[in-house]
């Protein structure tokens, strides 16, 4: 008996642990809706007992005696500083590559930049000497600070905050399925016609291209400058990628296409819904009351209503005003003038506790990809209006799906606007429809919060999980793609046409010669 104790405190200790981990997390850009899904994970990290080191320009709202907190301040303006257009609304006409070189590009650059540039940011850099476990990073246009991984050499999990990005396959040792699988800046489905695959396979080829000989080399000599205190040579950007053990995706079937993938991809969508609060009085009581429904009315938090040209507010305005519904509209400037009496404008609210209530009927929505999660979530059919990104994707989803109609902003009318309000409140399939996918949404083994913490111990537990890793990150592209097996196949296939014809034509010029000789 005096035997048990002892084997249960061998066995113990012999197994891998991570009680109390280090965790560095590295998060420079200014996106308060990527931060829902980062700051959901590091709280639990949190609550887990492991000390959390944190770079972000979100600070928590009150102290945490295992959090330590660099913080970024001011918070960059990016959309004022690096997005080069007039309006986000003008941003649904543009083009992959303006998208990618006037946007996306520049505003990775910028923000990672910045945030070098932060006095307590750089003395942090150069003079921490923690024991760090693991580097958490978010993976959205902030490569550079993967060097932080070789400085304190350790395992490397990210957040993909953005869902699934095509240039994570070759990153991860996955060959991208470009026949079925949409990029995510294009609005297609996964079932594409001849053209749009051939135009799917060219816009998809040319990211990588880009992101090889322009992006990448970008975040590279940034790199290169801001960590030229640490002993050279410094490893590349597009190996210390090939080393990040997990991705941790913001997106779950059947939000997502679905496609093949390696085990260090794994969908956690919807990580941060949890179950819906009571509202503010105020709020509360008007949806409450709402004998004939709500229509909820968000952009999310980067595109704001109040910028909407006049045309097109004072069209929705009016539509709202001839509805016997409520709406409850997330509106930056309260002040609005000609509100109908039956519209409650806030400058924020609590989108995903307002979706939960049963009143509310409709979402009118952007497309964004948590809006369109806590959505489905709460199984409320949805007005979409995309304006950029993989907005136009995930409506299209919606759509196929049956629980959206989408309208394309430019063109939106009095009669398109009431045409798709009164359509997706009235016709029943929507209701069905969301209703059916909010089941298989939310149907999983086990909670994705906690499938997020599992994989951050685990690739800490097994010191970055290397039985995780593809083999094809060991291999060249050439023999990736089996560009080399094709060459053999085609060079054997002209040796043989090459042979064949050797062999008939001496078949034959040898039965020239005899039929001369015989005459």
């Amino acid at each position: 008996m005096h035997l048990l104790p002892l084997v249960c405190l061998v066995a113990a200790t012999a197994l891998p642990t991570t009680l109390g981990a280090r965790i560095l997390s590295v998060n420079v850009f200014p996106g308060r809706s990527h931060w829902m899904m980062i700051g959901t994970i590091l709280e639990e990290l949190l609550e887990r007992g492991h000390e959390v080191t944190v770079i972000t320009n979100y600070p928590r709202k009150s102290a945490h005696p295992n959090l330590t907190e660099i913080v970024i301040s001011p918070i960059y303006d990016f959309w004022g500083k690096s997005v080069k257009v007039d309006s986000l609304y003008d941003l649904t006409d543009i083009s992959v590559h303006q998208m990618l070189m006037d946007f996306l590009y520049p505003l990775g650059l910028q923000t990672a930049e910045y945030a070098f540039t932060r006095d307590n940011v750089m003395e942090f850099l150069r003079n921490d000497k923690t024991q760090f476990d693991l580097l958490l990073a978010e993976q959205f246009y902030q490569e550079a600070y993967l060097m932080l991984a070789h400085k304190y050499k350790v395992p490397i999990v990210s957040i993909g905050t953005f869902g699934f990005a095509q240039y994570m396959g070759p990153m991860m040792g996955l060959m991208n399925a470009w026949s079925h699988v949409p990029h995510e800046f294009l609005p297609f489905t996964d079932h594409m016609s001849l053209y749009e695959r051939a135009y799917n396979s060219f816009v998809s080829s040319y990211e990588l291209l880009l992101r090889s000989w322009y992006y990448l080399p970008e975040q590279q000599a940034m790199a290169d400058k801001y960590f030229s205190f640490l002993p050279g040579p410094l490893p590349r950007l597009r190996d210390l990628e090939r080393q990040v053990s997990v991705i941790l995706l913001n997106s779950y079937p059947p939000l997502t296409s679905t496609r093949a993938k390696v085990p260090g991809l794994v969908q956690v969508g919807g990580l941060h819904i949890k179950p819906p609060k009571r509202l503010p009085d105020d709020l509360q009581t008007f949806i409450d009351g709402a004998t004939d429904g709500v229509i909820y009315f968000s952009l999310g938090t980067n595109l704001r209503s109040a910028d909407m040209p006049p045309e097109k507010l004072s069209i929705i305005l009016k539509v709202f005003g001839a509805l016997k519904q409520r709406v409850v509209w997330k509106f930056e400037d309260e002040r609005i003038r000609n509100l109908p009496p039956n519209v409650l404008v806030r400058s924020w609210l609590p989108q995903s506790d307002i979706l939960g209530h049963c009143n509310v009927k409709v979402f009118i929505t952007h497309g964004g990809l948590l809006g369109t999660q806590e959505g489905v979530h709460r199984a409320v059919p949805m007005v979409g209006i995309p304006i950029y990104c993989d907005q136009h994707l995930n409506m299209n989803k919606a759509t196929l799906g049956g629980y959206a109609v989408k309208l394309y902003f430019p063109n939106i009318t009095e009669e398109s606007f009431r045409w798709a309000l009164e359509e997706v409140l009235y016709n029943p399939s929507y209701k069905r429809n969301v209703d059916k996918v909010s089941q298989i949404f939310r149907d999983r083994p086990v909670p994705a919060l906690e499938e997020s913490v599992y994989w951050i111990e685990y690739v800490m537990r097994y010191k970055g999980a290397p039985q995780l890793r593809s083999a094809g990150l060991d291999l060249p592209w050439v023999s990736f793609a089996l560009l080399d097996v094709v060459g053999l196949l085609v060079i054997g296939l002209i040796g043989g046409v090459f042979l064949v014809r050797r062999v008939v034509s001496k078949l034959l010029g040898g039965k020239r010669k005899s039929k001369r000789k015989n005459e």
